[in-house]
């Protein structure tokens, strides 16, 4: 269990806001589900982030391949005309960091171009926002791309609830959704999925505006 200990006990819980982005360069060129890779985590809470990615990747028609050099399944897919990469580091969630640190390295993108998508307790069930920077959060997945790439990136987060005590979390996210709570993360990929096109081509603003009005 050490392995992929998900998240601190203690939670910083961080406020979503829209946030002045003109002069700032945020073209779209990665994005990162993160998750675990075992196939006996697929369909827990915390593998959100590797459902949405494979959500993008399924409506392009693309395939996940393998990458050792980054220990990464990789995909390309086209977003508003724009190449995008997919990722899904195949570290275990607390080590995410070091394989999209390589990728970002391979292919000399800035952490401004790179969303990573995740799930979040501080949001319930069929809730999903964007924000751009901030910290983990308590989430150690995002500790670790924080420790290798900084914190300035843009984040989806998709909303998995709240078991209600922080030592109860680290089981909760593991564990498999209800029916109900599998129908709202569905909700929210699909929501996000059909959002990124207006990201890519458009900016984060106005994403952010279209994905949290649309609740």
């Amino acid at each position: 269990m050490a392995a992929f200990l998900l998240y601190a006990q203690f939670a910083v819980y961080t406020s979503t806001r829209f946030i002045n982005t003109e002069s700032m360069a945020t073209h779209l060129s990665i994005i990162a589900g993160l998750g675990n890779p075992d196939d006996r985590y697929a369909n827990t809470l915390h593998n959100a982030g590797f459902r949405f990615a494979d959500e993008l990747a399924r409506r392009d028609g693309a395939q996940f391949k393998y990458e050792k050099r980054f220990d990464a399944d990789v995909c390309k897919i086209r977003l508003a005309g724009s190449d995008v990469w997919l990722i899904k580091p195949q570290a275990y969630m607390n080590q995410s960091g070091g394989p999209i640190r390589a990728i970002l390295d391979y292919y000399r993108h800035s952490i401004a171009q790179l969303l990573i998508a995740h799930d979040e307790i501080d949001l319930p069930p069929g809730t999903v926002r964007l924000k751009l920077g901030g910290g983990h959060g308590g989430h150690n997945g995002l500790r670790d791309v924080i420790r290798h790439c900084g914190a300035d990136f843009m984040r989806l987060r998709l909303g998995v609830g709240h078991p209600g005590h922080k030592d109860d979390v680290t089981d909760y996210v593991l564990k498999n959704a209800s029916r109900e709570v599998e129908a709202a993360i569905l909700k929210n990929v699909d929501e996000a999925a059909d959002v990124m096109p207006m990201l890519a081509d458009e900016g984060l603003n106005a994403a952010m505006k279209k994905l949290h009005t649309t609740e």
